[in-house]
């Protein structure tokens, strides 16, 4: 597994070694005592898989009161994932940092607690895997306004983003509950 620092410490882009033959491919996506080596040490607790078609923005969520590290990947279509520093004691507070992941990449991307995380579906439609840190905690689950114009990230969609009405009622990173 090959790490890539990112601008925001902490998040970390991640290359599996992919083998490749006739037959197709094969990677590890996770091995415990490989990523305790690149320094994520954390204990992962629920994987999650999520459907979306193109155009789709979800997020950007976090959870307060149980703050979930994540490690993001595309295994079919490709995605613009985001990760936004919520941690005001950062010298990157209210940065974010985004990434391709797509299933022909292979990529992951590794986020820490303490960041809010989002992605947009770039292709005709993506399956997204995740592993978190800590269990889903609907009562302390926070969302960022998507088109916050103090983080102005670019989703790179074409055409008009399809959100969620639960993620319409985000609020703006001046007025988000942050960490310390």
């Amino acid at each position: 597994m090959k790490a890539i620092p990112t601008p925001l410490p902490g998040v970390l882009l991640l290359e599996p070694r992919v083998f490749r033959d006739e037959r197709g491919f094969f990677l590890e996506s996770y091995h415990e005592k490989d990523f305790a080596d690149l320094g994520i040490r954390e204990r992962f607790v629920q994987d999650n898989h999520s459907y979306s078609k193109q155009r789709v923005v979800r997020g950007l969520h976090y959870q307060a009161a149980q703050p979930q590290g994540k490690l993001v990947r595309a295994v079919v279509g490709e995605i613009f994932d985001v990760a936004v520093d919520m941690r005001r004691s950062s010298s990157t507070f209210g940065q974010w940092y985004g990434e391709v992941l797509s299933g022909e990449n292979q990529r992951m991307l590794w986020i820490p607690a303490g960041f809010a995380h989002g992605f947009s579906v770039l292709s005709q439609d993506a399956h997204v895997l995740y592993k978190a840190t800590d269990f889903y905690h609907p009562e302390s689950e926070r969302t960022v306004l998507w088109n916050d114009s103090q983080l102005g990230i670019d989703w790179r969609v074409k055409g008009e983003a399809i959100v969620s009405a639960k993620d319409h009622l985000g609020v703006s990173l001046r007025d988000a509950e942050t960490f310390e």
